[in-house]
């Protein structure tokens, strides 16, 4: 099971913008689209960085409703880990769990090509799960 069967069930869309978006905007767009995170991208699509619930929690811990006029790039995770297609729903849990967040950004030739969350890999890894447990239970009926 690859990260490509993940995006090809969820889809591609991701929601990204750019480095000057402020935290005020971000925080909306986080909101409206009932996302834990949001990608900041170039006008070329290549990854900048990654704007998530936990980097807006300690700013507003940190600095107080001032931030919120901040352009997200002082806010941002700017080492962003990233995957491609071909890696396994096993190596993105590893990924995950090392790194401690539950988005990760699927980068193709340079650019943002979509992302998933610890949600599509838990529910990916469940049906994988379930599925191996309907067939030992068919293989011991017909033994």
């Amino acid at each position: 099971m690859t990260v490509k069967l993940i995006l090809e069930r969820k889809g591609y869309d991701v929601f990204s913008t750019n480095p000057e978006t402020t935290l005020g905007d971000a925080i909306t767009m986080l909101a409206k689209h009932k996302i834990g995170a949001i990608v900041i991208c170039d006008q070329n699509k290549a990854i900048k960085g990654i704007l998530s619930e936990r980097d807006v929690v300690r700013a507003l811990a940190a600095d107080g409703s001032d931030v919120l006029w901040k352009p997200i790039s002082e806010i941002m995770t700017i080492k962003v880990s990233v995957c491609s297609e071909r890696h396994t729903v096993n190596q993105v849990m590893e990924m995950m769990t090392r790194g401690r967040f539950r988005h990760l950004p699927v980068e193709k030739d340079g650019r943002l090509h979509g992302i998933v969350s610890i949600g599509d890999v838990v529910k990916l890894r469940i049906e994988e799960v379930e599925r191996e447990s309907e067939e030992i239970r068919s293989y011991i009926a017909t033994a």
